[in-house]
């Protein structure tokens, strides 16, 4: 198990993790965020969550300048890099093959592009201010389907034409492009702390939502904290760590920490 004084990153998700589902309240996390930052220990979002939305969470929990994983993968920003990284296509292009598909086809969704902030508050339960940083989106687009599971796989191949895919969220389906993914910003993001000094550092992923799989498997610890997605959390048998909170949100963030980190 990994100690406070290894070399050791904590990634995270955010909504149904870090920060309760319902409330978005990540309090409880207080104690082990003031802990790991005592010790040193970064701790990366990696979310479905914009950069938008993403800085302001850094600055109010005292991450400010941490590296994060934006827009599930779509979008990476390594520590002390002013110019983002976006993993394939950007926001315009994909939004411009989606409302091609749904003229042509006839496909039934709405996405973030598609309505103002006052909607996007109802879907999520954010403020207007909020639900406008959530709509600032770089490199993928969170939508709703209102079809048949058939529709919908008809139009992830359609979209695969142009190299893009579906990914399902906790709340939302997102398209981005083919190939990006959080494990995958997850594998570049290790990469470059261990060329950055060459320390053997160990990484512990916590998620909640399937999503959050490519996370879970590309770390050495796996949190899978208990949510509230239909479809089941389940990661590949050759990820050999792997806990399952009892709690929710940030209480289960903190009870999978507790769980993997000795205190010396």
């Amino acid at each position: 198990m990994p100690s406070l004084t290894d070399p050791l990153v904590v990634i995270t998700d955010l909504d149904g993790s870090l920060l309760d589902h319902h409330t978005y309240s990540w309090q409880p996390a207080a104690p082990w965020l003031d802990t790991l930052r005592d010790h040193h220990i970064p701790v990366v979002f990696c979310t479905s969550k914009t950069t938008a939305e993403i800085v302001p969470l850094q600055n109010s929990m005292g991450l400010a300048g941490a590296p994060f994983i934006a827009e599930n993968g779509a979008l990476l920003q390594l520590d002390g890099e002013i110019t983002r990284k976006i993993m394939g296509q950007d926001y315009a292009a994909i939004r411009a093959v989606m409302v091609r598909l749904r003229e042509e086809k006839g496909f039934k969704f709405f996405g973030f592009g598609d309505v103002d902030e006052k909607l996007v508050g109802e879907w999520t339960g954010l403020s207007a201010q909020d639900a406008l940083l959530a709509q600032r989106r770089e490199a993928s687009e969170a939508f709703i389907w209102r079809e048949s599971d058939e529709r919908l796989r008809e139009f992830a191949a359609c979209l695969a034409g142009d190299s893009l895919a579906v990914v399902q969220g906790g709340r939302f389906y997102h398209v981005m492009s083919q190939g990006s993914s959080k494990g995958a910003a997850v594998g570049r993001l290790l990469q470059h702390y261990r060329q950055q000094d060459g320390r053997p550092w160990q990484s512990i992923g916590l998620g909640d939502g399937p999503n959050d799989i490519s996370l879970l498997e590309a770390v050495d610890y796996a949190v899978i904290i208990r949510g509230y997605s239909k479809t089941p959390v389940s990661v590949s048998p050759q990820q050999r760590y792997v806990y399952r909170t009892s709690a929710y949100g940030p209480e289960g963030w903190c009870e999978g920490l507790d769980h993997f980190i000795t205190s010396a």
